[in-house]
């Protein structure tokens, strides 16, 4: 109709039903297909014995120590009495998990958890609008908001303890005074608090940075969309942004919530656990049965008892993480 004449297959070889086509859409034949099937097993099976020294290492590097500490939590063991070891059976897990410290030690856990979550969340949002904006020095502030995360939990610890929750000298102390208030002393009078404050200070730089590179993700279209159609900075935040970071959001509770399990280094350095036990979590309870006790075997039982309840965590936060990908 429009001068093209028509083109038979013949005349293209390379076209839909020319002889290429036919060729290349034809099943492998019979006497191919069995030589292909032996390929890939052998491929599989080098593949496999390949990375075999390396599955065995790391079951290794995890079963060894695992083991050996469900043999001790079975002893008698403490460090001032050696040589008198003796079979116990579950008798450590009954002492530790009816230990009163145990349940305070579980509470604060779970409080400095929570607690840490709660900030570094919402303000992981905060600095994350921040930072989304076109400000000057926008490269300096993404610095200095990132680095706390590169700094050591021990010196992070010593850094707040001297420098800002200091009853004397310290930064908090003299901004009370500034105003007329009387300083106190921080890790004696809120201790939990404190260890709440230093770490979450250290979390907070890996938040944000999760939830600006999810907020950079977004559509700009959206927000000029919404925009056209009225709305304003909290209902575009309520409907539009909030629901896009949720993801990011349970990604950033997920790795944290791992972590946060077993802070250590800011109790020790700060408050030891103490007053009493009103800073005391399980990581630091199973250390003080250990190296301050030498209750090896009941200490044994305790990390044991951690490493339960950590897993039962982790797997409510995967499966909660799945759910939210799904969505």
């Amino acid at each position: 109709m429009l001068g093209i004449p028509h083109l038979r297959a013949a005349d293209c070889p390379n076209c839909i039903g020319g002889p290429f086509f036919k060729a290349v859409s034809q099943p492998f034949p019979l006497q191919i297909r069995p030589v292909i099937a032996m390929a890939t097993f052998h491929t599989r099976s080098a593949a496999r014995l390949m990375i075999a020294p390396s599955v065995v290492l790391l079951f290794a590097w995890m079963i060894v120590p695992l083991a050996m500490t469900i043999y001790f939590s079975l002893l008698n063991y403490n460090l001032l009495s050696p040589g008198m070891e003796n079979f116990v059976g579950l008798l450590n897990y009954q002492y530790f998990l009816t230990d009163p410290a145990f349940f305070a030690a579980l509470i604060n856990t779970l409080v400095l958890v929570a607690g840490v979550l709660l900030i570094t969340v919402i303000g992981g949002i905060l600095f994350a609008l921040l930072l989304d904006q076109q400000i000057y020095g926008q490269g300096i502030v993404r610095i200095l908001v990132i680095a706390p995360f590169f700094v050591m939990p021990t010196v992070a610890a010593l850094v707040w303890k001297n420098m800002f929750m200091n009853p004397v000298n310290g930064l908090f102390a003299y901004m009370a005074k500034a105003v007329g208030l009387q300083p106190i002393d921080w890790l004696a009078t809120v201790p939990l608090l404190s260890v709440i404050l230093i770490v979450a200070w250290q979390w907070l730089p890996f938040a944000t940075l999760i939830l600006l590179t999810a907020l950079q993700s977004l559509d700009e279209e959206q927000k000029e969309a919404a925009e056209m159609d009225g709305a304003g900075a909290i209902s575009k935040f309520i409907y539009i942004i909030l629901p896009h970071m949720a993801r990011a959001i349970t990604v950033v509770i997920l790795i944290q919530t791992i972590f946060l399990l077993s802070v250590f280094a800011e109790i020790l350095v700060t408050t030891n656990g103490g007053p009493g036990t009103q800073s005391t979590n399980l990581t630091y309870l199973v250390y003080a049965q250990a190296l301050l006790q030498f209750d090896i075997g009941g200490a044994s039982a305790g990390g044991i008892v951690a490493v339960v309840l950590a897993n039962i965590v982790a797997i409510f936060l995967v499966r909660l993480v799945g759910k939210n990908l799904e969505a």
